[in-house]
C-alpha cells in the first residue's frame, strides 16, 4: 500500500446539523474533532433543495474566525457568488475555499475564468466533480486547484449510499498528484471511509456521520484515525486518541 503525506482531516456537513443553530453547530463538530466545516450551497436549479447562501457564511466567519471553510456550490452559475463569498476571509490566509461543479461551467467553456475569478479573490479553488463525469475533468485543471472533491453520493438527492465505484478515480489522482487535497462528500461514515482512506483521499465530508452520531467525538476521531492510518501510514501509537463526547461533556 501507499501512503502520501496529505493532512487527514474531517469535516462536518452542516446541512445535518440544526442549521437554526448553526455557529454552536460548527463549534460542536470542532470540539469533537471535526478539523474544518464544509459548507453546502445550493441554489435550486443545480439540485433541487436551496439551502443558504453567502450571506450565512459571512455571518458564520464572525463567529468561527480560525477554521477552514469549504465552500462547495452546488449552483448552476457558481461564477455569481465569487465576490460574496471573499467576505467570509478568516483571520490568516488560507482558510476559504470556493469549491464548484465542473458540470456547471464546463459546458459553458468558463471554467478557466471561474478558476481565475476565484484566485483573484484570495481564496483557495476546489474543482468539483458528480458521480458520471470522468477524472479527466479534474486531470484537465488540477494543477490550478487546491482541491479535488469527488462526490460519492449523487449531489442533491437524500437517502445514498457511498459509491465505492468512485474509489478508482481517487486512485488515479492521488497516483498524479501527491499532495493535492482530494476530498470525497457523500454516504461517508466510520463504516465507509475505510475505502475512501485506501484509495488516497485526505479530506472527508461526513453528515449523518457526525451529527446523527450517539457519540459526535468518538465518530469523528474514528474516522480521522482511520485516514491516519490507511492514508498516511501512521502507527497506532501515532494515531490521534480515541475520544468520547463525556471527555468534554455531552455534545448533544
Amino acid at each position: 500500500m501507499s501512503y502520501h503525506g496529505c493532512e487527514a482531516m474531517i469535516a462536518p456537513s452542516v446541512l445535518d446539523s440544526d442549521m437554526a443553530n448553526l455557529a454552536e453547530e460548527g463549534k460542536r463538530a470542532l470540539k469533537a474533532g471535526a478539523k474544518y466545516i464544509h459548507l453546502d450551497v445550493m441554489d435550486g436549479h443545480f439540485v433541487p433543495a436551496i439551502s443558504f447562501g453567502p450571506y450565512v457564511i459571512e455571518t458564520l466567519r464572525r463567529h468561527i474566525p480560525d477554521v477552514f471553510f469549504d465552500c462547495h456550490f452546488m449552483a448552476t452559475h457558481p461564477e455569481k457568488y465569487v465576490a460574496a463569498v471573499s467576505k467570509a476571509q478568516g483571520s490568516k490566509p488560507g482558510l476559504l475555499c470556493f469549491s464548484f461543479h465542473y458540470e456547471a461551467t464546463e459546458p459553458r467553456g468558463i471554467t478557466q475564468e471561474v478558476i481565475d475569478s476565484i484566485k483573484a479573490h484570495n481564496m483557495k479553488v476546489g474543482l468539483v466533480i458528480s458521480p458520471d463525469t470522468p477524472i479527466e475533468a479534474i486531470l484537465k485543471y488540477a494543477d490550478q486547484i487546491d482541491l479535488a472533491l469527488i462526490m460519492t453520493v449523487y449531489p442533491g438527492k437524500g437517502g445514498q449510499s457511498f459509491l465505492e465505484s468512485m474509489m478508482p478515480k481517487v486512485k488515479t489522482l492521488r497516483e498524479k498528484y501527491p499532495t493535492l487535497d482530494i476530498e470525497l462528500d457523500g454516504g461517508v461514515k466510520p463504516q465507509t471511509i475505510a475505502m475512501g482512506a485506501e484509495a488516497g483521499a485526505n479530506l472527508f465530508v461526513s453528515g449523518s456521520g457526525v451529527y446523527k452520531a450517539e457519540d459526535m467525538a468518538h465518530n469523528i476521531t474514528t474516522m480521522q484515525r482511520c485516514v491516519e492510518k490507511l492514508g498516511n501510514g501512521k502507527s497506532d501509537d501515532e494515531l490521534t486518541p480515541l475520544r468520547s463526547d463525556k471527555d468534554n461533556g455531552s455534545s448533544s
